[in-house]
């Protein structure tokens, strides 16, 4: 029996346009996420991201808004080994200069890279939510993007 669905954290920076992302690998293959994480039974979502983001860019958020967006990844049958993912997006604001000293002590995070929204669709990005993240502005309503799965 599945341990059912896993809650992930993320956070949604976006400064002058650009979008952090941290760079991870699987199999060989590298792609690209929001930072954050799994929350831990008895964590609460904000905290869970707070101790992520700690942990994957070395510093503390000024202030998290949110959610501000809700995906699914959902695998299909045929796919070994996946498993449901609830990524609940908040959006999260730094302190000048903070995103000039990324720091990672989570060995799953193997660079950082801020991104600018017209250039998403050219990453492989998990899960695949480009379009949200090229619109996205200050601000927007929340939103549930809904099922979205990259092999």
């Amino acid at each position: 029996m599945s341990p059912g669905p896993r809650i992930r954290v993320a956070g949604l920076v976006v400064n002058g346009g650009r979008v952090l992302l941290v760079r991870q690998e699987k199999e060989g293959r590298a792609y690209w996420l929001l930072p954050g994480g799994g929350v831990e039974e008895g964590e609460e979502l904000v905290d869970a991201l707070r101790r992520e983001l700690a942990e994957e860019c070395g510093w503390e958020p000024s202030a998290i808004t949110g959610p501000v967006a809700l995906v699914e990844t959902i695998p299909p049958p045929e796919a070994p080994g996946g498993r449901h993912i609830l990524h609940m997006i908040f959006a999260v604001e730094v302190e000048p200069g903070a995103l000039e000293r990324l720091e990672s002590v989570d060995e799953a995070v193997l660079g950082h890279a801020l991104v600018d929204q017209g250039s998403l669709a050219e990453i492989d990005l998990r899960p695949p939510i480009h379009d949200y993240l090229r619109a996205y502005r200050s601000g927007d309503p929340f939103v549930a993007l809904g099922r979205m799965w990259v092999a």
